[in-house]
Parts: structure tokens; C-alpha cells; sequence
């Protein structure tokens, strides 16, 4: 089967936009492509904290973690 796909209307802040804009042009893919990574990445990121995982941050010089925060 095919994958159906769907439009939506989505509502940004300006500096959502911005924001969406320049991961755009720096990645060189199109807004929907990013939007589309940052959902499955969200994703990947929910289901290993639902199982009890924890999502950090490490300097690599000073090896300094911050724990991520999901809501």
C-alpha cells in the first residue's frame, strides 16, 4: 500500500519560521523534510524514554552531561 499523505495547516511564530527556515537552507532539504525528520526524531526520542531511557547531552571536551527533559 502506498503512503497516503495528508496536508495541514500549521501556524509558526516568526521566530519558529526563522528557525525552521535556516535548518532548512543549512541542510539543504525543504521545510517539510525537516519537519518530517523532527517528528521521527521526536519519536525515536519518546518511545526510549517511555521504556525508562535518559536523553543527555555531553561535552566532549569537558565529558559534562545535562540530562533532556521531555514534556
Amino acid at each position: 500500500m502506498a503512503n497516503l499523505k495528508r496536508t495541514m495547516t500549521l501556524n509558526l511564530t516568526e521566530a519558529e519560521m526563522d528557525v525552521l527556515e535556516q535548518l532548512s537552507k543549512k541542510k539543504e532539504l525543504s521545510k517539510t523534510t525537516v519537519l518530517r525528520q523532527a517528528l521521527r526524531l521526536y519519536q525515536v526520542v519518546e518511545v526510549r524514554v517511555e521504556k525508562g531511557d535518559k536523553l543527555f547531552f555531553e561535552d566532549d571536551k569537558t565529558k559534562e552531561k545535562a540530562e533532556v527533559m521531555m514534556l
